[in-house]
């Protein structure tokens, strides 16, 4: 006779709740809602995710088991310290550190296989909270172009906001696992714009136009923008000539 396991089952989560979850765990560890801090009510929550809010109580149980918060009834959710000390997603991607010129080339080309794809799949899944994330960032670059500053910080955030915007974490996890790989880069592309032939206006104007591809849920536009802006990039680093690496 075979035994019947009449123990509980506990359910697996559903998609939205690993969404809300996925999403909300990289903004705690992101520092977004930084240690201590309460996040948005169920009701904010919900909107910004566009779902029930049996399912952002369904995330944010999990993420009381997760230790990344803790409830307090009548005052609302708020942030561990547990949290602060976490890694945030794609900390265990491990990347050798950029060591030579060429490794600058090789993260923009793997940056050209990742970035225009996740900007494909955000222009066609973004909530309003996931573009007004885009927006900010393209914002604060607006802000610092008028002040002829270029913000290495606003642009990974933009760059970071479409990855998360695209609903896939794997996308999430990748690029910020290249973090400061494209800081590497990116500090460079910035010299480049402050030469005679750069244009922190123009660069400027890359972002805004893929932003607005985003918005209009022009997916193929969206993707091609973002393949232009980061060959752009790459080729006034290497004044368009990439080097040979052959074998």
């Amino acid at each position: 006779m075979t035994d019947i396991d009449d123990s509980p089952q506990v359910a697996a989560p559903t998609p939205l709740v690993e969404r809300v979850f996925a999403g909300l765990q990289a903004r705690i560890t992101g520092g977004e809602f930084p240690a201590g801090g309460r996040l948005p009510s169920e009701n904010d929550l919900a909107a910004a995710y566009v779902v029930s809010r049996p399912i952002v109580r369904e995330a944010l149980r999990l993420l009381r088991e997760a230790g990344l918060v803790s409830s307090r009834r009548g005052s609302g959710t708020f942030v561990t310290a547990q949290a602060a000390s976490a890694e945030a997603p794609g900390a265990n991607l491990a990347f050798s550190p950029v060591s030579t010129i060429a490794d600058v080339q090789r993260c923009y080309e793997f940056r050209l296989a990742l970035e225009p794809e996740h900007t494909y799949w955000a222009a066609l899944r973004w909530n309003a909270a996931a573009l007004g994330r885009i927006g900010e960032a393209l914002e604060a670059m607006k802000s610092a172009t008028r002040a002829q500053h270029h913000r290495e910080d606003a642009d990974f955030a933009f760059h970071l906001a479409i990855a998360e915007a695209s609903n896939n974490h794997y996308h999430v996890s990748s690029l910020l696992a290249l973090k400061d790989h494209i800081s590497v880069g990116m500090k460079m592309h910035g010299t480049t714009l402050f030469r005679p032939k750069g244009s922190l206006e123009g660069v400027y104007a890359e972002h805004a136009a893929i932003h607005d591809a985003i918005r209009s849920r022009d997916a193929e536009r969206a993707r091609a923008l973002m393949a232009l802006h980061l060959k752009g990039s790459r080729d006034r680093i290497f004044d368009g000539h990439a080097l040979d690496l052959a074998l």
